[in-house]
């Protein structure tokens, strides 16, 4: 069974962020999750276009860019020049009167589209989206802040969209409070990743390098 572990820039050690991308590349993670926050989509501020830029000139691996701004669409080209193919920018429907343009936006770009899905938003909300993106991470916990509770309602969610797998040709991803218990019960349901926090990967006893080997060994033979 194969799935993409991403790390939780937030959630790193800002005293030395060169080697915590360093270590986490040698510990295998996939992929480097961003989260860029204005204080007013999300009552927080999180990460800057700064540690954007700067994450993407320290690697090579993908960026997932998690946009939790109000009306993206206005300053959506400081972020996509900072990227490059194969980076993936999401943002959230709610956050703009015409997603589908800011969607296209990106498209155009050649980065790769994404919609968030908060847990008190609908399935049913953007499927018209699901047509015209390539990801979409589900928010298990409300936007803003690490070390969340998840919130059980959610898992309901999952039954609606991952049979929509196929349809729209999507990638589904699990974003917040992201437990091995919920990497053993949706992995084999489907979903293609998941974001690591504090829950797995960060301020734990374990080396970045035990702790994703430990949920790659897991799943190895099945």
């Amino acid at each position: 069974m194969t799935f993409e572990l991403m790390a939780s820039m937030m959630c790193a050690n800002y005293g030395n962020l060169e080697k915590e991308v360093r270590e986490l590349e040698a510990a295998g993670i996939d992929s480097f999750h961003i989260d860029i926050m204005d204080g007013r989509y999300v009552p927080n501020f999180a990460m800057s276009l700064n540690d954007l830029r700067y994450i993407a000139s320290a690697t090579k691996l993908p960026l997932d860019v998690h946009l939790m701004l109000e009306h993206p669409n206005n300053n959506i080209h400081l972020f996509l020049d900072a990227l490059r193919p194969g980076d993936t920018v999401y943002i959230h429907p709610e956050a703009e009167y015409h997603p589908s343009t800011t969607l296209q936006k990106i498209i155009n770009k050649g980065i790769t589209p994404g919609i968030a899905i908060n847990p008190g938003t609908s399935v049913e909300t953007v499927w018209e989206m699901l047509r015209i993106v390539d990801k979409v991470l589900v928010m298990s916990v409300n936007p803003g802040n690490a070390g969340q509770m998840f919130l059980p309602y959610v898992s309901k969610k999952y039954d609606k969209i991952l049979p929509m797998k196929e349809e729209m040709g999507i990638k589904i991803y699990w974003d917040g409070a992201c437990s091995i218990e919920k990497i053993r019960e949706f992995a084999p349901r489907g979903v293609d990743g998941f974001v690591l926090g504090t829950t797995l990967l960060f301020g734990r006893p374990k080396t970045y390098a035990q702790a994703i080997a430990d949920i790659r060994d897991e799943f190895k033979d099945r």
